[in-house]
């Protein structure tokens, strides 16, 4: 992996991947562990993906968006989200990631920024909002049964009043109906099927079913 500053968001550097990183062992199954519960997992954080480069340019851009409050980078891969939110001056920045590479990427990326992420290393859209005022979601409607957790989730941090932001390219399971529009970017789909050329991208309100 090399550390080297993310197209669009020349502020943060993450540590990405290139075509010497040798990732794809990373979807190899391991042979000393035939019964494993996990499956391996796509190396999602390795790159810096429309919809989280999208809310990061936003939060970097109005950081009265995150200024002194405490947010939740959901489903936060390499850590971009949560970092601009860190560098735009969110009091506390905590990191909700599943994948055990991730975990560590995060860290390191963290690190590398000089910003401070708490990280959840477990699935949390199971159960209720953690303490924060705001959840950015970047990203987030990639699949199907992603997008059945990830709703009902975000209704109840509506409920708890705690405000949800989304940021995405117009992937295939976006709530369209759902989200407000409050900004857009031309952004780089960097490792996703657009092949790294610039995209329009939305950064939206996550708003009640009834509204």
């Amino acid at each position: 992996m090399r550390l080297a500053p993310v197209p669009s968001l020349p502020e943060i550097r993450l540590y990405m991947a290139h075509p010497g990183s040798g990732l794809r062992r990373l979807l190899e199954p391991d042979g000393d562990a035939e019964e494993s519960a996990t499956e391996p997992q796509p190396p999602y954080w390795a790159y810096a993906w429309a919809g989280g480069a999208v809310l990061a340019r936003y939060v970097l851009d109005r950081p009265s968006t995150v200024a002194g409050r405490r947010v939740l980078d959901l489903g936060a891969g390499s850590g971009l989200v949560g970092i601009a939110a860190a560098k735009a001056g969110a009091r506390e920045v905590i990191a909700a990631e599943i994948d055990l590479n991730g975990i560590v990427a995060l860290g390191l990326n963290a690190a590398a920024n000089g910003v401070a992420v708490s990280i959840i290393g477990e699935d949390i859209t199971d159960g209720p909002p953690p303490a924060v005022d705001l959840v950015l979601a970047g990203d987030v409607f990639y699949a199907q049964a992603v997008a059945r957790r990830v709703v009902p989730f975000l209704d109840r941090c509506l409920a708890a009043g705690i405000e949800v932001l989304v940021g995405d390219p117009g992937r295939a399971w976006l709530p369209k109906p759902r989200l407000r529009l409050l900004g857009e970017y031309q952004v780089p789909d960097v490792g996703g099927n657009g092949g790294g050329a610039r995209k329009p991208s939305g950064v939206f309100a996550f708003v009640p079913a009834s509204a």
